[in-house]
């Protein structure tokens, strides 16, 4: 992967969880939410398998998930990390903006 579509992702994915997070945490008044669903929405990228094949075929599911997971390369890795960490970062930033007195909604 190109240098510049590795930091053009790095930061696209950044703020894509960094918003999201911080709506969800707007909306649903906790702090954590987008944390706490990130490794769904992970699975959900890094495997092809559909939800539901977890519950019907969990067997199969988990393994073709621990296989793709470790082919994971490391641009992919710090993609993925670096949308965990706008999804962390929006927490903090709901806590400190609730802890000075911001309300919304």
């Amino acid at each position: 992967m190109p240098l510049p579509v590795l930091i053009i992702s790095i930061l696209l994915f950044f703020i894509l969880f960094f918003g999201i997070g911080f709506l969800l945490n707007m909306l649903f008044r906790s702090s954590w939410i987008m944390v706490i669903l990130f490794p769904i929405v992970f699975i959900v990228i890094v495997n092809e398998t559909k939800l539901i094949e977890y519950f019907r075929n969990p067997g199969v599911s988990f393994s073709s998930l621990g296989t793709n997971l470790t082919s994971l390369h490391t641009a992919d890795i710090i993609i993925l990390s670096s949308g965990l960490l706008g999804a962390v970062l929006a927490g903090v930033v709901i806590k400190t903006l609730r802890k000075k007195g911001y309300q919304m909604f």
